[in-house]
């Protein structure tokens, strides 16, 4: 249920990782096709070796092709689908008179100080937060059960599941620092139990791994959104985010495409030998 920032930095990292791996290997594949390319315009006339390579090599890099493709619409329709969700609830949350601002690129949801406040060294709900959280939990309620990973028996919605949804608690930079970084998690941990009170089927919501979608962390004073020292400033900074992570793990095709990659590879150094071109 708790996780500590590890938690959090590796979802966030995981994302990004996908979507460099997804990059690569559309580097890779274009590679591929002008060594390929180049291979057989130069070599064809003059080895029946070029021919075999390219007849074995061709229709890899037609799969390669096809994988890279799938895992980019894969991750294409992840993001579209988070932006739906962080819209759907931002509109929901301002038909509550609770303004959140929303970070489509990072999949956050700002709870500003309009929507959860703390105060100075304090991770204590009063009830007027308390109540707002409430809120906040109602419509999550409503809206994340179509997002959450889909049961054998149920019909899915059609939309990416939701992996992990990181109540991150921030603190500013007054106190100790080291005091900060339990005080942000103790402020993500009341939001928490706020939220499961008022709506405990949250705590039902699932990932592939039949693990909890819920759960928290702190970031001490180290991300900042508010500059200076004034009192506005340190209160924004004060506040809750919530992260949403997309299910987007393909690590299955990525490792489908290495080892396409691969066998490429040893094709083309077998190309490379027979033409004397690798001593």
């Amino acid at each position: 249920m708790i996780a500590e920032d590890e938690t959090a930095a590796g979802n966030e990292e995981g994302e990004n990782y996908f979507v460099s791996m997804t990059d690569m290997m559309i580097g890779v594949l274009f590679i591929f096709l002008i060594m390929l390319m180049s291979f057989a315009l130069k070599f064809h006339k003059q080895t029946e070796d070029s021919s075999r390579v390219v007849k074995e090599v061709a229709p890899q890099l037609v799969k390669l092709q096809e994988d890279v493709e799938r895992a980019s619409q894969a991750l294409q329709q992840a993001r579209a689908d988070r932006i739906e969700l962080l819209q759907k609830i931002a509109q929901q949350l301002e038909q509550q008179n609770l303004r959140v601002q929303v970070d489509q690129e990072h999949g956050l949801l700002r709870l500003g100080e309009n929507a959860v406040h703390f105060a100075t060294n304090s991770a204590q709900l009063d009830a007027e937060n308390k109540r707002k959280v409430e809120l906040i939990a109602d419509v999550l309620g409503r809206i994340l059960p179509a997002y959450a990973q889909c049961k054998p028996q149920a019909a899915c919605a059609g939309k990416t599941a939701l992996e992990t949804l990181l109540i991150e608690g921030h603190a500013d930079t007054t106190g100790v620092d080291a005091d900060n970084w339990s005080l942000s998690t103790n402020r993500a941990v009341s939001t928490y139990r706020a939220m499961i009170e008022k709506a405990p089927a949250l705590r039902k919501l699932r990932n592939k791994r039949n693990e909890e979608i819920i759960s928290v962390s702190g970031y001490g004073s180290t991300r900042a959104i508010s500059e200076g020292k004034t009192v506005e400033a340190l209160a924004s900074n004060r506040r809750i985010d919530l992260r949403f992570v997309m299910d987007t793990d393909k690590s299955e095709e990525l490792e489908r495409v290495a080892r396409i990659t691969g066998k490429m590879r040893i094709e083309i150094d077998r190309l490379r030998d027979s033409i004397g071109l690798r001593k």
